[in-house]
């Protein structure tokens, strides 16, 4: 592995210098984000030699990145023919979906019963700075659509902070990354009027009162709608898989 350190710095167009991640981190970081956003689009080929030029990042650094992504299920690994974006489709979603209520819920049952006073200030702290985000959704949603998709993770992260078990969390996180890329062509693709801020209000307001029965079902209709709006959305304008 690479051990050279770098820093991101945005003044200066995302290029790495010095500092503190390293060189897999960073290209990790960059195909991932290209991925989710969809500027590396579903099924395509991921050429080492058109990501070397693209990325001006080296082949086996960009291995190594593919490696970690393959692990996270957004990348696919063919034997003798190289790599390539993890495809989307409604049965994927659905499946994604399905096991992400029960984690979740799981997760957000043991956070109610174990989480303290600092447990219920972060989430507070996490919804208002997601509201922040939240005011300019509706207008300019691809402008503010890796504001909000960080600060909706950190929301949810922090329902579910008070949970002890590690391999809950673990799968959890895994599952959620997946669910990333449909949330961001549902945000964008909007194809009708969506409060979102007020499913989080809604899920706050049940997490903070203990009702753990009310906080499950609103965070699953959360999920759900999700998949409703994406059902239609590639009914409509099918997604290039």
């Amino acid at each position: 592995m690479d051990g050279t350190t770098i820093k991101i710095d945005a003044q200066e167009g995302g290029k790495p210098s010095k500092g503190t991640k390293t060189l897999i981190e960073y290209a990790y970081q960059r195909l991932r984000k290209d991925i989710i956003s969809g500027a590396l689009a579903p099924g395509s080929k991921l050429r080492i030699e058109h990501l070397r030029a693209g990325y001006e990042i080296g082949s086996s650094t960009l291995r190594e990145a593919l490696t970690l992504l393959v692990a996270d299920a957004l990348v696919i690994s063919e034997e003798q023919r190289g790599f390539k974006v993890a495809p989307i489709s409604l049965d994927d979603l659905k499946d994604v979906t399905r096991m992400r209520k029960m984690l979740e819920t799981l997760a957000l049952r043991e956070s109610i019963e174990n989480g303290d006073d600092q447990w219920e200030g972060g989430i507070v702290a996490a919804f208002h700075r997601l509201s922040r985000v939240e005011e300019k959704l509706a207008s300019e949603p691809e402008l503010v659509a890796d504001s909000w998709e960080d600060r909706n993770s950190e929301f949810h992260q922090a329902l579910i902070a008070a949970c002890s078990s590690r391999w809950t969390l673990h799968f959890r996180q895994i599952l959620y990354y997946q669910s990333e890329r449909y949330r961001r062509f549902s945000l964008v693709w909007q194809t009708e009027r969506r409060d979102v801020h007020a499913e989080h209000k809604g899920i706050m307001d049940a997490t903070l009162a203990r009702d753990a029965d009310l906080a499950c079902r609103l965070t699953e209709e959360h999920m759900d709608k999700t998949l409703s709006t994406m059902t239609r959305i590639m009914e409509m304008a099918p997604l290039k898989t």
